[in-house]
């Protein structure tokens, strides 16, 4: 992980910031990593955990298919996704808890008046039951879940409808992500994208795709906080612009 981690700054203030969930405000992929070992245990298959590694940041069709292909057709591959939830949110009584630095940063933003948003593979309930558990549930304007967007991770479609919700082109937001499907969404969405690794770090093509890789969210805080004392400066000389608004291009049919 080293390796990728060279000094960044932000250029300029974000007009608004969408975070990943699971690994990034959560520390949940372990638990969800650790259900689905047990969970295929159960099924007399055997999971490494390289082979969980490359799933993160899939959404469920994504990761069912990669079980279909490398466990083959004889897998009761639809019994998992049950027994796996459940396993996981029984580990979540115990064990939920934040990644380091997260109200800190959510704190900054209020200060700044910066908006934020969520963008998470994970289902609506289990999200809305987190954050009202850890006293989130107020802090994130919008919340794009697991069915509110027409394609998932990597695909773009996620921070696309993240950034048409929040009203904000999606060049002027950042994107928080710990996974390499997450970083490929933001990147290809056009947002500036730091990758604050949990369970696996960046590659180089990882790497290239992000603005920077952050060892957590206080260094990510510190960034933005220098860009608003840029930006204040800067205010004083020339003003900024209002964000313009961006229709939700996924709206239709909702």
């Amino acid at each position: 992980m080293e390796l990728y981690r060279t000094p960044w700054t932000l250029s300029r203030l974000p007009v608004a910031v969408v975070f990943d969930m699971d690994g990034l405000i959560l520390d949940t992929e372990r638990l969800w990593m650790a259900a689905m070992i047990e969970t295929m245990a159960d099924h007399q298959r055997e999971m490494s955990v390289d082979f969980y590694r490359a799933m993160l940041g899939t959404p469920w069709l994504g990761i069912r298919e990669r079980l279909i292909e490398h466990y083959g057709p004889t897998l009761a591959v639809d019994d998992i996704r049950p027994v796996w939830t459940a396993r996981f949110v029984e580990l979540c009584k115990a064990q939920l808890a934040l990644k380091t630095g997260v109200r800190e940063l959510l704190d900054l933003l209020d200060d700044l008046g910066i908006p934020a948003a969520v963008a998470t593979s994970s289902p609506r309930d289990l999200v809305l039951e987190h954050f009202a558990h850890l006293g989130l549930a107020s802090r994130f304007q919008h919340v794009l879940a697991q069915g509110d967007y027409p394609k998932g991770k990597p695909d773009p479609a996620p921070y696309l409808s993240a950034a048409a919700r929040l009203g904000v082109r999606p060049e002027d937001c950042l994107a928080l992500e710990d996974s390499h499907n997450g970083v490929r969404s933001a990147s290809s969405a056009g947002m500036m994208t730091i990758m604050v690794p949990d369970l696996v770090g960046p590659t180089e093509e990882i790497a290239a795709l992000c603005l920077g890789v952050s060892l957590d969210l206080h260094e990510v805080g510190e960034a933005i906080a220098e860009a608003a004392r840029a930006s204040n400066r800067d205010r004083e000389i020339t003003p900024s612009p209002g964000p313009s608004r961006t229709p939700d291009p996924y709206a239709e049919g909702r």
